[in-house]
């Protein structure tokens, strides 16, 4: 298996290390592509206190259009990581929280801080 990537390291334009590794990239990006996106961290960090509406949601989240967050609140439960309940009543009531999926990303979130908190700076790039 090898990844086309237009324009690469070598002339064919593939990636030129082992199937294994490109394998294991293609499992990184996968998950990456889940949790990066404008707000998703924020929407993540918010739900990691317990369930929340929406309006609690945009309320906690300075600067998101409610189009936004209903988008990537879209995209984070298409991924997996964060489950909608529709309550049937009125007026109808939404609650959004995070999955089990969700919830076992906070091992890699401290494993992420704890490595940045090493090998970066806010200010420029660390040299470790």
């Amino acid at each position: 298996m090898s990844f086309d990537l237009g324009t690469g390291p070598t002339e064919s334009g593939r990636l030129n290390c082992s199937v294994e590794l490109q394998e294991y990239l293609a499992v990184v990006q996968r998950g990456l592509k889940a949790i990066t996106g404008k707000w998703k961290g924020e929407i993540m960090c918010l739900l990691a206190e317990g369930p929340k509406r929406f309006n609690e949601l945009r309320r906690g989240i300075p600067g998101v259009t409610q189009h936004m967050l209903a988008a990537q609140l879209r995209d984070l439960e298409k991924s997996g990581l964060v489950v909608r309940h529709d309550y049937e009543q009125a007026p109808p009531r939404v609650e959004y929280e995070l999955s089990e999926a969700g919830k076992a990303l906070r091992t890699v979130g401290d494993a992420l801080h704890d490595w940045a908190k090493v090998y970066t700076s806010d200010s420029s790039a660390n040299t470790h």
